[in-house]
């Protein structure tokens, strides 16, 4: 049995060296977009450009993504103050992400109607990515993972 699996190990470090079809670390970041924002002016990545920033892709009938939600909330409350910009963005309609949003008490900025996720090549979500000052990506992955807290840590650090 055992030998039957070993080729799991190399068959997975192929599947993370060829990426997921996402926006890897060290990618350049496609501009973002949305048809309309909740909790904020609309935003552009060239305009957040000198912040953190945390760009998650969800949607309101995704169990996951409303999973991850009060994670957000707590991180924008944790972290706002300190220089991190959370964007989070989805493709639905207004009448649909707006009602959610409050009852969920999203307290971040929404971009919706946004067809970003294709730039990002977002396969599955939610997903998340943190992008440092200077516009790279720095993290991608699921926005719950330990990791992320860390990579926002070492952003936020004084240089």
């Amino acid at each position: 049995m055992i030998r039957h699996i070993s080729w799991l190990g190399p068959l997975a470090l192929l599947a993370l060296a060829i990426g997921c079809g996402e926006v890897a670390p060290d990618e350049a970041t496609p501009e973002i977009n949305a048809a309309y924002w909740i909790n904020s002016e609309p935003l552009t990545l060239a305009a957040l450009r000198g912040k953190t920033v945390l760009l998650e892709f969800w949607a309101t009938w995704c169990p996951p993504c409303r999973k991850t939600i009060p994670h957000l909330v707590e991180m924008h409350k944790e972290y706002g103050s300190k220089g991190l910009v959370i964007v989070s963005l989805t493709d639905e309609p207004k009448e649909k992400v707006e009602p959610f949003a409050g009852e969920m008490g999203m307290t971040y900025a929404i971009g919706g109607g946004s067809t970003s996720g294709a730039d990002y090549k977002v396969s599955g979500i939610p997903h998340a990515l943190l992008i440092d000052p200077a516009g790279n990506v720095v993290w991608t992955g699921f926005p719950l993972a330990p990791e992320l807290t860390a990579a926002i840590h070492r952003q936020l650090q004084p240089k």
